[in-house]
């Protein structure tokens, strides 16, 4: 039996092999990094990896080690991204733990999916993604206190009402600030996807929790959107927060693939 596994970082576009100078080491006790010929420009970067820590059982058990996975995850994402800085190459990042018994097994099942990696390479080519999330400022979440001495029960519930309908007003003001600025960075936006799975045990869901596939070109622009976004956010009562870019993650697939 084998003693250990192919592990698959990502699928790259080039028209020449890869640059492999400088690459990151990639997960704990794997082998370097290495490019694979798919041929037609594709190419499938992979190191192996030993089943006696990534192997079936050992794996499961290590998977409850946050601490763990979350350096295995930054390892893998140094990889994906050493490749993304590369001139003339598109990425198409691999799951964390993509592993194969052989090689073999990796090109066939990477060749059996050629059409469908071929229409990412055309949809994400050029492009970076970037993180976007609206939350309400904590200040406003919390519902509005009566503070006035009622003088009489009518004013006291009066001034209830008026607290309750302060406390709406901020949360539409603060959603309807969200939607625009969804709207402004789809606008500069190839595409995008908008995560509306919040987990039920959220207290404080996000107004909007969303990725948008920008042109690396047009980088300038829409970070200079978002900041004016976050402006008239932080004038509604809520927060954005932008990170990236990253590789495009969220856009391997279409949108209809994803339903």
């Amino acid at each position: 039996m084998p003693d250990t596994a192919v592990y698959i970082y990502c699928i790259l576009k080039s028209a020449k092999r890869p640059a492999m100078r400088r690459v990151p080491p990639g997960l704990p006790a794997a082998t370097t990094p290495t490019p694979v010929d798919l041929g037609g420009g594709l190419w499938l970067i992979v190191a192996d990896v030993p089943l006696d820590i990534y192997g079936p059982g050992r794996l499961d058990a290590s998977l409850r080690d946050m601490d763990w996975v979350g350096r295995v995850a930054m390892a893998h994402e140094g990889v994906v991204e050493h490749f993304t800085a590369l001139k003339g190459t598109t990425v198409i990042p691999a799951k964390l733990f993509t592993m194969f018994s052989n090689v073999d097994r990796a090109i066939a099942d990477t060749r059996s999916r050629r059409s469908d990696i071929i229409d990412a390479v055309k949809r994400i080519a050029g492009c970076e993604e970037w993180g976007v999330k609206v939350v309400r400022s904590p200040q406003d979440i919390r519902p509005t206190k009566v503070t006035t001495r009622a003088t009489s029960g009518a004013a006291f519930l009066a001034a209830k009402r008026r607290a309750r309908d302060e406390t709406i007003e901020a949360a539409l003001e603060a959603a309807g600030a969200a939607q625009a600025v969804y709207d402004a960075l789809s606008a500069q936006a190839r595409d995008t996807r908008r995560r509306d799975d919040v987990p039920d045990k959220a207290t404080a869901p996000p107004l909007l929790d969303a990725a948008f596939l920008v042109p690396a070109a047009g980088r300038t622009r829409f970070k200079s959107a978002a900041k004016r976004a976050a402006e008239r956010c932080a004038r509604s009562g809520a927060h954005m927060t932008l990170s990236g870019p990253w590789p495009a993650y969220n856009f391997i697939q279409s949108a209809e693939g994803r339903r």
